[in-house]
């Protein structure tokens, strides 16, 4: 080969290095100025493992801040059984969130007398999901709409995913069951569980001679339903640090593969970057109230309809208003009350919770059935009396999509987001008034 195609070759191969090396200079710069632009939507979102969220969905804060209140039944199912069933809010708007336990052997049959297994609530489940909704939904009158089931294999692969959880364990645990393949041993106090014994935590009754908790702390079920809540918030405490980024795909992956839910992928993109911002010390709990006796030879659980409606008012139909004390200072309250042999507790609260409760009021409503469904009409009205609205007119309308809260008398956000909550969904809007009703509800499709 002659000097000259050899140094024409050296200068193709240098010219070619230069090239490539000029690519990789503007794939870099492309890299960082990406970087930034990514970094400063973080910032104006919000910063931290919120910002992020919210950047790569694709929102901003301040269409997350005016989602409606998000809904949902929590189920934590063990051999097809839902030993674990709370109800769950959290308000975009406010940050507040609220947790109700139901008891899994709450009587949802026709008549305690002839009480049977399959009339206990956890037994719906096994039929369907639905059954455990609209079983919920009857105790509570409420309307919810979304469920998540999460097994114990679930949740022990979440626990170890985010490196375990610091919790407080009230008591000491002892408990042998060979025929669940269940052997409970926790020594009580601070400690990090893993996930493994955060299972044998929250599937904790009773001690093998037959002690349990105390019973100001709620024995056997109810004592493990107040761990379960108060497990929930550790979970939800540990899970929402900015150092779980990195842990983001081991989260993702047992959502997938161990979690059910009928929570469709629109809705949980429009919500996650307004979950992360929840303080789960700032979360309401409570347990539906009444008395647990034996009826026809059966365990049940029998809830008090007066104590139920006030609760479930309490947690999910009002809205908590800051007050601030002599000092200038807000007021902090935890409290924790007896009704008949269960716990009512709200804790962690950095603001004095005051109610606004629709209910005070007598409001009269008419509604509209836009659904096309009598069925839909007799629910919606049965729920809104249950809760002390009095209907003063029904009627049908044309068939809608969406229902629509119409305020005739100038009342309070506060009022009309009551009635949302109640029926689960609809929007707000100010109407004449015409001096015989004081909302006006067209009942939609989305009822």
């Amino acid at each position: 080969m002659s000097n000259n195609k050899k140094s024409k070759e050296k200068k193709q191969k240098h010219r070619g290095r230069r090239i490539f090396g000029k690519i990789v200079l503007i794939l870099l710069l492309i890299i960082i100025i990406l970087a930034g632009i990514f970094a400063y939507k973080v910032y104006k979102n919000g910063g931290g493992l919120t910002g992020i969220v919210t950047t790569l969905v694709g929102t901003d804060p301040e269409k997350v801040k005016s989602l409606p209140d998000f809904y949902c039944l929590l189920l934590g199912k063990s051999e097809a059984m839902t030993d674990t069933i709370m109800v769950a809010k959290y308000s975009p708007s406010t940050g507040e969130a609220a947790l109700l336990s139901i008891p899994r052997d709450s009587f949802v049959g026709k008549n305690p007398d002839t009480a049977t297994a399959s009339d206990k609530i956890n037994s719906k489940y096994q039929i369907s999901p639905q059954r455990t909704i609209d079983a919920v939904n009857d105790l509570t009158g409420l309307n919810l709409k979304y469920y998540i089931t999460v097994d114990t294999k679930a949740l022990r692969d979440l626990v170890d995913a985010i490196g375990g959880v610091y919790f407080d364990v009230p008591i000491k645990m002892d408990y042998d069951d060979s025929s669940q393949d269940l052997y409970i041993h926790l020594e009580p106090g601070y400690q990090l569980l893993d996930g493994q014994k955060a299972e044998w935590l929250v599937r904790f009754r009773h001690n093998n001679n037959g002690t349990s908790y105390s019973y100001e702390y709620g024995d056997n079920d109810l004592g493990r339903m107040r761990t379960q809540r108060e497990f929930l918030m550790a979970v939800a405490k540990q899970t929402l640090k900015l150092e779980n980024i990195t842990k983001i795909n081991d989260i993702l992956n047992v959502i997938e593969q161990e979690v059910e839910t009928n929570i469709d992928f629109d809705t949980m993109m429009e919500y996650a970057p307004a979950l992360l911002n929840i303080n789960a010390d700032n979360i309401q709990t409570g347990m539906l109230p009444g008395v647990a006796q034996y009826c026809n030879g059966v365990a049940v659980y029998l809830v008090n309809e007066k104590e139920a409606k006030e609760l479930v008012n309490e947690l999910f139909l009002t809205s908590s208003n800051s007050t601030n004390g002599e000092d200038g200072t807000s007021n902090t309250i935890s409290n924790e009350t007896s009704v008949g042999n269960t716990n009512k507790v709200t804790s962690g609260n950095t603001n004095r919770v005051t109610s606004n409760t629709a209910t005070q009021k007598n409001f009269k409503v008419e509604i509209l059935n836009g659904t096309g469904s009598q069925t839909k009409l007799n629910q919606a009205i049965d729920q809104l009396e249950a809760q002390g609205y009095k209907v003063a007119k029904k009627g049908n309308t044309n068939i809608t999509s969406t229902t629509t809260i119409i305020d005739r008398t100038n009342n309070s956000v506060q009022d009309e987001s009551a009635i949302t909550a109640l029926l689960g969904t609809g929007k707000a809007i100010m109407g004449e008034d015409n001096s015989k009703v004081d909302f006006t509800i067209i009942l939609g499709r989305d009822y």
